[in-house]
């Protein structure tokens, strides 16, 4: 995990997690019927601290990380932490090519890595990849490291910002960018959430959403971890074992994206959340029929928030307590400042559409040795976003469509989620994705992709009647494709360039 800077303390050291000396022997992470105390796990820290200390790993160097959800994650991205290193955890879902390329670009000389994960590696010849360490974490390497007594570290004494990780963004334009996140940006988004999410000792977390992505690192493990609470671990999401998993650890706070939350509105019952008192809902939009449909289901506190990796990354949610609105992503939190901007950072008209400009201490210090994308990814000491949105009299902000996704036809602009809204009223269909796509004459037209509701058929003609009347002749699409899925990404969020391409 990242040792995150408290007073230059990296702040795995047990006695930061707000907890008195008698809280020590509670739980802290829980992961298929293992249990391990808030002791256990500063001790298993400071031993992968100092086998990596052995290797040669020192401060600054970075370190890959490749695992799925597990206790070994945690103690091998704090421990990297620790020795003043710099993390940079890898997306599951890379192909071996881009892995690769993450590896070269960050310039990290020391891999750790899940065995499974090797297995499907074996055709690579790792020493291509400039690695001087390859840690497999199986069971010989773990027994080593918590058994011998030579493995010992304590906290390095770093600034607020040195390095905690180098996080790799999806690369849907192109190639990955690794955003540079320090101790003190992760740490700010920690204590802003601490202030309006009203985390316990006694709260348990669910974290079914991959660590490696920031959504899930920062809100999944680091708060509950800080403010006392319990993590609790799985490696993906199974419908029935999580479902199952809700009611046994007696989950109390759930992070999902909204297909998850699509699926418990299906498959599970409200019983199953009578322990649940908080459900979030970030990494993608989520549509307001599907947070009414959930929320007449489930007598579960449910609120959307939103965020992106380079603000590490929760910029905005729906009070806990409070008015909540169906479809608007909130207000910023504590400490995180937020416009509507134009192309130049100046604050757009109330009402009017724009994109989402945000400061804090929780942002970026940039893209790992890519001067140009930093300097675009900033406009008048804002971060672009590339959401474009509008905000209310009350201040809060609804997104409109990612900046990216606009679609000109004729000049005229379209905004595919406003399409993609309407469509998910009709009652044959569960999911739908609307792209744009070349046309002699117009430039640009909206073509939508529809994945009917299950056992249900449906027509172009259906669909393209239902639009008319609802939406203006330029915004209908003028094509329809039908299949079986929508292509995602980890936080959920539907791959439309894949679609594009399609």
């Amino acid at each position: 995990m990242t040792a995150l800077i408290r007073e230059g303390v990296g702040i795995l050291r047990v006695d930061n997690f707000h907890l008195a000396n008698s809280r020590l022997k509670d739980i802290a992470i829980s992961h298929r019927g293992r249990k391990i105390t808030y002791e256990e796990m500063e001790e298993h820290v400071q031993r992968f601290a100092g086998y990596l200390k052995s290797l040669g790993v020192k401060e600054g160097d970075r370190v890959a990380l490749t695992a799925p959800n597990s206790p070994e994650f945690i103690f091998s991205f704090w421990a990297v932490n620790r020795i003043g290193a710099v993390a940079v955890p890898l997306n599951l879902f890379l192909t071996l090519e881009e892995v690769g390329y993450v590896i070269r670009n960050s310039g990290a000389e020391t891999l750790i890595a899940h065995p499974v994960i090797l297995e499907k590696a074996a055709s690579v010849d790792l020493s291509t990849l400039g690695l001087k360490n390859v840690v497999v974490l199986n069971q010989d390497t773990l027994k080593d490291i918590y058994t011998s007594e030579k493995y010992t570290q304590g906290s390095a004494h770093l600034g607020d910002e040195c390095l905690s990780a180098i996080l790799y963004t999806s690369g849907t334009t192109g190639k990955p960018k690794g955003a540079m996140l320090t101790h003190k940006n992760f740490y700010s988004n920690v204590i802003s959430l601490t202030k309006v999410t009203e985390i316990t000792r006694d709260d348990n977390f669910l974290c079914v959403l991959p660590m490696f992505h920031s959504f899930a690192w920062t809100v999944c493990v680091l708060l509950p971890l800080y403010c006392g609470g319990t993590v609790v671990v799985l490696e993906g999401f199974q419908p029935s074992e999580t479902i199952r998993t809700l009611v046994e650890e007696k989950v109390t706070f759930l992070l999902g994206v909204p297909p998850m939350y699509a699926v418990f509105l299906k498959k599970a019952e409200p019983e199953h959340f009578k322990e649940v008192r908080i459900a979030v809902s970030g990494g993608a939009p989520l549509f307001p029929e599907l947070y009414k449909a959930f929320t007449n289901k489930f007598s579960v506190n449910f609120i959307e928030g939103y965020g992106l990796t380079e603000a590490s990354p929760v910029v905005c949610i729906n009070p806990v307590h409070g008015v909540k609105k169906p479809g608007s992503i909130g207000l910023p939190i504590p400490g995180v400042s937020v416009i509507i901007g134009d192309e130049y950072g100046n604050e757009a008209p109330q009402g009017e559409i724009g994109e989402i400009l945000v400061k804090g201490d929780n942002v970026m210090q940039g893209y790992y040795g890519d001067e140009e994308a930093t300097k675009q990814a900033f406009v008048n000491g804002w971060l672009r976003t590339g959401d474009m949105a509008w905000a209310d009299k009350d201040g809060y902000i609804y997104i409109v469509d990612r900046k990216k996704d606009l679609i000109i036809v004729g000049g005229f602009n379209v905004y595919p989620r406003e399409i993609e809204e309407l469509l998910l009223t009709h009652p044959k269909i569960a999911e739908v994705a609307v792209v744009g796509i070349k046309d002699t004459l117009k430039g640009e037209v909206p073509k939508a992709f529809i994945v009917p509701v299950e056992g249900e058929s449906l027509t172009a003609g259906e669909v393209l009647a239902f639009l008319k009347g609802k939406l203006a002749p330029y915004k209908i699409p003028r094509a329809v494709e039908f299949v079986e899925s929508l292509p995602k990404n980890p936080a959920g969020k539907i791959m439309k360039k894949l679609l594009k391409e399609n």
